[in-house]
């Protein structure tokens, strides 16, 4: 998946400089006073999810799927024990499931091992010159590319609740980035992820992917691939591996979400609602931290200094490295018919994508945007502004799913 790249053209450099490091400061705070658990299982066991009566259970590979989640296949013509077995990779279009109310992502325990981790590709969301260039008497001019910079080690102190979306596709195993938001109706203890909504579903014509996993502060000492052969589970997935019980995207995204984005890409987001493989600690509790989110969709011109934060996959990145850009937004048109999104100048790549784009907003970062596209030549990044349908996204999450 091909990220937006936003950037912009630079103005006042010094006050420019001295926002963007309020930015980063910012978020650095949200780290973990100590770090991961010293105790972590570093395999750890499928869990089963909360308020379920039951679960089928494989007795040889010892995968348990909920009984809501397996009454649920069955619904749709799905035998649960093919399904744990290999089924899953029937792209069909009778098997693949594409509403709303379809998703299920059973936990099927060491799929995501970690040189699978390390081989997922980015699901590219490139889009053409022409289209950028179509409605530039609304759009802004085109921003300066700004070279993304790789974030700090260890990641649990710099940028704890940012991490990589794994999930399978049709064309393979596929990457993308999320980030650790606030439960409003669980305070404390979210197990929200912000993402992209191409980072879940196909859009227009597909499907809902699978195997959706998030890993927060995924390679957290930024290791080299020759280096991560021999490093520890803990190191690759400090907190371990959290799977995606529930997610939610936009109806527009499902239905015109394509390639390019689409007329679906301005409203390209998406909430995942996530479990632990092991344990029954939420996902803030065990990162030590949440991110706000901020649905007040302020005018790309007002919205002063933007960071996005993620882990591009595709050349010349190897999706092993967290990096960011810090810019001031513009706004991108796809279409006289379409809300505006907001662009930076940015160098990084496709598996970005869902990354989240934060902004200090009374001494508090806040998550404004996600990574939704770019161009082929990757020097700027557009995403959504989250607005009253996000937030409607966003609540029901909670409401329904956050105390699960």
């Amino acid at each position: 998946m091909r990220s937006i790249r936003p950037s912009l053209a630079r103005r006042h450099g010094r006050r420019r400089l001295l926002a963007a490091t309020g930015l980063v400061a910012a978020l650095a705070l949200t780290g973990t006073a100590c770090g991961p658990d010293e105790d972590k299982a570093a395999d750890g066991s499928a869990a089963t999810r909360s308020g379920t009566s039951g679960t089928e259970t494989s007795g040889s590979d010892r995968i348990e799927i909920p009984a809501d989640i397996a009454d649920r296949l069955k619904e749709h013509g799905i035998d649960v024990d093919k399904w744990k077995n290999g089924e899953w990779r029937n792209w069909d279009k009778d098997k693949w499931l594409t509403e709303a109310q379809d998703f299920v992502n059973p936990v099927i325990e060491g799929l995501w091992k970690p040189e699978r981790m390390r081989s997922a590709e980015d699901p590219d969301k490139t889009i053409s010159a022409k289209d950028a260039a179509a409605e530039q008497g609304v759009s802004d001019p085109t921003p300066s590319p700004v070279g993304a910079t790789r974030e700090k080690t260890p990641y649990h102190r710099h940028a704890a609740p940012v991490g990589k979306v794994f999930f399978d596709s049709p064309k393979g195993s596929m990457v993308c980035s999320g980030t650790v938001v606030k439960d409003p109706r669980n305070p404390g203890k979210s197990n929200l992820v912000w993402t992209a909504g191409h980072c879940v579903h196909a859009g227009g014509g597909g499907g809902w992917y699978r195997n959706i996993a998030f890993v927060p502060a995924y390679n957290d000492l930024g290791k080299t691939e020759a280096q991560l052969g021999e490093a520890t589970q803990r190191e690759i997935a400090p907190y371990g591996q959290f799977w995606a019980d529930w997610a939610s995207t936009s109806d527009e995204w499902i239905a015109g979400g394509a390639e390019s984005g689409g007329a679906g890409a301005p409203y390209d987001y998406a909430v995942l609602h996530v479990k632990p493989e092991t344990g029954d600690k939420s996902l803030e509790e065990t990162v030590g931290n949440a991110l706000a989110v901020d649905f007040s969709t302020p005018a790309a011109a007002k919205a002063g200094t933007v960071g996005a934060w993620g882990y591009p996959a595709a050349a010349p990145y190897d999706g092993l490295i967290m990096h960011k850009c810090v810019d001031r937004p513009g706004r991108l048109s796809l279409s006289p018919t379409l809300p505006t999104m907001y662009r930076i100048g940015c160098t990084m790549t496709g598996g970005s994508s869902g990354g989240g784009w934060f902004r200090v907003v009374d001494g508090r970062t806040v998550l404004v945007s996600n990574t939704s596209i770019g161009p082929s030549d990757s020097t700027w990044l557009a995403g959504p502004q989250l607005g009253r349908g996000a937030k409607a996204i966003y609540d029901n999450m909670s409401e329904q799913y956050g105390a699960k």
